[in-house]
């Protein structure tokens, strides 16, 4: 999947937010550090180093959501987390995302603090919870 394409899918399932570019999805996935892992109609990006890994978004074309991509992505991040030698993840999510927030907590990640107005939404804030799980 090009950053183009992972790029345009962001755009439309974060219409509120602050898009990544193809830009910046490339020079992150060509960093040592960091990786993409996708499907058809959704990716996740994440990076790992000395031991940790961050899922920095997962993102799923409106027309495959509710058929299971976003759990399989998650799955496929923690996996390829591990092969990259990371013993524990760690993300934040937008505490309106209430649909992500049942993913990560069905799938073993545990909230571990919050910040407070952290994501910038056209017309207010919204916080960000902090979640964190063992990979291995």
């Amino acid at each position: 999947m090009t950053p183009e394409t992972m790029a345009a899918i962001y755009a439309g399932a974060f219409p509120d937010s602050r898009a990544w570019s193809p830009a910046e999805i490339a020079a992150l996935t060509r960093s040592p550090a960091g990786f993409a892992v996708h499907e058809p109609g959704g990716f996740v990006l994440g990076r790992a180093v000395a031991g940790e890994a961050e899922l920095l978004t997962v993102a799923v074309a409106a027309d495959q959501r509710r058929k299971g991509t976003a759990r399989r992505l998650l799955a496929a991040f923690e996996a390829e987390a591990v092969s990259r030698g990371a013993g524990e993840g760690f993300l934040e999510v937008a505490a309106d995302n209430t649909p992500a927030l049942a993913l990560y907590r069905t799938s073993g990640w545990a909230e571990t603090g919050r910040r407070q107005n952290y994501y910038a939404r056209n017309d207010r804030t919204v916080d960000a919870i902090l979640m964190s799980k063992p990979l291995i």
